[in-house]
């Protein structure tokens, strides 16, 4: 890794034109000694390619880039090469798409040819390190898009950016592109104002990104910051990331037309994400699978203001392609004002499947605490494909939009094969959580706050199977809806919960279907009536015990 005290030692150091030096410091390379001038008006992007050409020519080194402003079109890394940016050095984006060579793979990102900024392929040990800056001018690349203004009640559902689209003649994206490169790193950098997505990486193994800070516009059209797609090995820490689109999103897709490779193996800690899409989120590029990913530590958040401007869903993981989750914690995040927390939706949006059975299970969501969030949380699946084994623990959601009359009841559409997105179903008729074609769901530790003059349930479940539900807490209702609705469900414990004070009804039970409900240990002494149940549930299906009521 290079660091400050390096780069002060190469100041100091008589940096190379085409012949390496020995000595303590690597070999440096300076594109002003191959005619780069970094005063901002001149194309630099030759001069800097033919010091990255020697520096791999000389088996490896550093190409230092002293201050200055360097304009350029596409750069392309090589093997044992680091590109250093100094304290004070600029590499800014030409405005001229002819600047840009069409190179790389791209996939769903809108109206552009695959061209980058800074692009590798098939190398080895690349470092793109430095306390300089990166910078798109990405906004030179869009135009009005001519969407009309949500009205005052459908703001909750609109995206700030989605009022832009590119510019006809096109843009330079993904503005950092890595291809099938292994040992990879990007350490300390300002990545700015991307003209579309900021950082792609495909099919890259063992990667290591720490420290980076990534600020795009929040109106910028498709500017994911960190897009992943069947890469295996990363390590991703440190960083602060804003933009107008996903922060931080991992995909299993084909852009190569080689197939799609495993995702797999991937850290995310100690980050700080805001954006008027989503946070952390794991597809909807879900062709292929995803296996072993954790993310922790860190902040999701939105600045007060319009909500169009707020993240979606502080956590988003959809498999809608074919492929699969199979084995993700999350633990330790704080949210604030983003619009939903919690979104897992498993669908079947692109047919044939390329998997024999599309699945997500095995995720574990533990230590959430979000403020000020507008649309409750869910988890479904679409009948005949259950999502499994999903466990919630220790999380707090308070939920400051007040509710409207025809929220309740809302018919909720199972849209198999619509695009994932927390708000695809519409206001959800439940504050809290909602939850669908599920199999072995476990809330432990959960409070779920809402505001005043609430009439919707905290939680609601719908064809849910093996659920466990244990320590729950709620703020009051109002009005003939329960806290808990639960319609079709299947062997279901209720445990250790308590009704607030002033609550009317805590748990109505519906379905024909539903069979095997529990309900033990709960204080229910608030509540004007425990257990509803309709007239369609067989006696048999639903045993209470051990409750405390009045």
């Amino acid at each position: 890794m290079l660091t400050g005290a390096f780069a002060s030692t190469v100041q100091g150091h008589t940096v190379a034109s085409e012949t390496p030096h020995s000595g303590v410091v690597p070999s440096l390379f300076d594109p002003m000694h191959f005619g780069a001038t970094g005063d901002g008006r001149t194309l630099d992007s030759s001069a800097i390619n033919a010091a990255i050409d020697a520096c791999a020519r000389s088996g490896g080194g550093v190409v230092y880039l002293r201050p200055g402003v360097y304009r350029s079109g596409t750069l392309h890394l090589k093997s044992n090469v680091t590109l250093y940016l100094e304290a004070g050095s600029v590499i800014r984006g030409s405005l001229e798409l002819n600047d840009y060579d069409e190179v790389g793979e791209i996939f769903r990102t809108g109206n552009t040819k695959p061209r980058s900024l800074i692009y590798a392929k098939e190398a080895d040990n690349v470092c793109l390190a430095g306390p300089g800056r990166i910078d798109g001018q990405g906004s030179h690349f869009w135009q009005p898009s001519g969407r009309p203004p949500a009205s005052a009640d459908n703001e909750w559902a609109e995206v700030a950016s989605l009022a832009w689209r590119p510019k006809d003649s096109g843009r330079p994206s993904p503005m950092l592109q890595f291809v099938k490169c292994r040992w990879l790193k990007i350490e300390d950098l300002r990545i700015e104002n991307s003209p579309g997505w900021t950082v792609s990486m495909i099919n890259c193994e063992n990667v290591s990104i720490q420290g980076v800070t990534i600020k795009n516009p929040i109106t910028g059209i498709n500017t994911d910051g960190l897009d992943m797609d069947g890469c295996q090995n990363v390590f991703i820490s440190n960083c602060s990331i804003e933009t107008g689109d996903d922060a931080i999103c991992l995909k299993s897709e084909d852009p190569t037309g080689e197939g799609p490779r495993l995702a797999r193996n991937i850290t995310v800690t100690n980050c700080v994400l805001t954006t008027c899409c989503n946070g952390f989120k794991i597809g909807i590029g879900s062709i292929g699978g995803f296996e072993n990913i954790t993310f922790s530590n860190s902040a999701v958040y939105s600045d007060p203001g319009a909500l169009k401007n707020r993240v979606i869903s502080g956590i988003a993981l959809e498999v809608v392609d074919g492929g699969w989750i199979e084995g993700v914690a999350i633990s330790g995040i704080q949210m604030q004002r983003t619009r939903t927390p919690i979104f897992i939706r498993l669908g079947e949006r692109s047919q044939p499947r390329t998997s024999v059975r599309p699945r997500l299970r095995g995720v574990m969501i533990d230590g959430i605490q979000a403020s000020e969030t507008v649309l409750a949380s869910s988890i479904t699946g679409v009948p005949e494909l259950m999502v499994e084994d999903v466990s919630l623990s220790n999380i707090r959601i308070e939920n400051v939009l007040p509710a409207r009359q025809e929220w309740i009841g809302h018919v909720v559409p199972e849209m198999e094969r619509g695009y994932p997105e927390a708000r695809m179903f519409g206001m959800l008729p439940v504050s809290g959580l909602y939850a669908r074609h599920v199999r072995g769901l476990k809330l432990a530790d959960i409070s779920l706050a809402a505001t005043a003059g609430e009439t919707r349930p905290a939680i609601m479940f719908d064809q849910v199977n093996g659920a466990r539900i244990t320590g729950f807490t709620s703020a009051a209702i109002v009005g003939a809806e329960p806290l808990i609705k639960v319609t079709n469900t299947k062997d279901t414990w209720i445990s250790g919960a308590s009704a607030p004070a002033k609550t009317g009804l805590f748990l109505a039970v519906e379905g024909a279907a539903t069979d095997g409900l529990v309900v033990s240990n709960c204080d229910l002494h608030h509540a004007e009536k425990g257990i509803q149940i309709d007239g369609s549930v067989l006696p048999s299906a639903v045993f209470a015990s051990g409750n405390l009521s009045t």
